[in-house]
């Protein structure tokens, strides 16, 4: 039952009780439930980047530079209050398919991870590790996640508590057909963490595509999914469109992570339940954070409603389908 329908119920039951009119009962009930003592909103201060784009993990020096600017960003959250901060899929390097193709760069094939610079790459995240201890911030990574060969490595998401601890990790599941042929091995499961009291989901790439990654985390009871991508292919705004609708369909918050793309896609932003911008980044595409404080909405009817109206409570309300109540509604 919703918390309106519980309401309802107890103005009855206190006329029923008391003799008194429904106007009179309600009036009391009104002034009781003010009196009562509301759920408390758990709260974060987010902090949303997008940074700039690095594809050629055989660069050394750019594998440095996406690190370094990761934690001028990170010193940048802090400064502004932020409990966590998201950055986008590969935010260290996100590997160009051409680059990595073993028959490339003009026919892509089966990627050849020998080409990664795997030691300054774990180098540029140990940095990151110990910067998120040392200024106590949560941080969510998207980064490539090495495997033992011949595996192929994930694409994932690395969070990295406040006090520098890697404590779990996420990895993409609804993977493209060409990082599915060529590329990553794909994750199998969702992950969900908790900062102050405030429940987080993780979703990376293109899966925003899939609604039903996004209702999951609405069942696993998240009030927040960060999603990270690149931001897929020039001028295309559906991943930033379809994060919105998420949002207000399931009556949580998304935090929006991209790749800074100089105008060509959406910035990195952060939705409401609402499905309403609550702030971005730089719409030039420079490399930047946007900062919300963010909640539980323990108050939100609408979300609870929605769980009842998936439960099955419309069967008893439907009309008998037989032949002459079909012929009935006829024109």
């Amino acid at each position: 039952m919703t918390q309106n329908g519980i309401f309802k119920r107890r103005v009855r039951a206190r006329a029923a009780k008391t003799g008194e009119s429904y106007t009179t009962a309600l009036m009391h009930v009104r002034r009781s439930s003010s009196n009562e003592i509301k759920p408390e909103a758990k709260s974060v201060r987010l902090a949303v980047a997008q940074t700039t784009v690095h594809d050629d993990p055989r660069n050394t020096a750019a594998l440095r530079t996406s690190g370094l600017e990761m934690r001028r960003l990170m010193r940048q959250a802090h400064e502004a209050g932020a409990r966590l901060v998201h950055f986008p899929e590969g935010a260290t390097c996100s590997p160009n398919k051409r680059i990595m193709s073993s028959n490339g760069p003009e026919q892509i094939g089966a990627s050849d991870w020998r080409r990664f610079e795997w030691t300054v790459l774990r180098e540029e995240l140990e940095a990151t590790r110990k910067l998120a201890r040392q200024l106590g911030l949560w941080t969510i990574v998207g980064s490539v996640h090495q495997l033992t060969p011949p595996h192929r490595p994930h694409n994932s998401l690395y969070v990295i508590s406040d006090r520098g601890e890697v404590v779990t990790r996420y990895d993409e599941r609804m993977l493209s057909n060409t990082k599915v042929l060529f590329m990553y091995t794909p994750g199998s499961t969702p992950v969900t963490f908790e900062v102050d009291g405030v429940r987080f989901g993780c979703a990376l790439g293109m899966e925003s595509h899939f609604p039903e990654i996004f209702i999951e985390y609405e069942r696993l009871a998240v009030d927040c999914v960060l999603f990270s991508t690149t931001g897929g292919s020039i001028n295309d705004l559906a991943f930033a469109a379809e994060a919105q609708g998420h949002a207000a369909s399931n009556r949580y918050w998304i935090s929006f992570s991209v790749l800074a793309r100089r105008g060509l896609t959406a910035p990195s932003g952060i939705v409401g339940p609402g499905g309403q911008w609550g702030a971005q980044c730089a719409a030039d595409g420079a490399p930047s954070i946007a900062v919300v404080d963010i909640n539980d909405n323990p108050g939100d009817l609408a979300r609870s409603w929605r769980r009842t109206a998936r439960g099955g409570i419309y069967e008893p309300h439907l009309a008998d389908n037989d032949q002459r109540s079909r012929n009935r509604d006829m024109f």
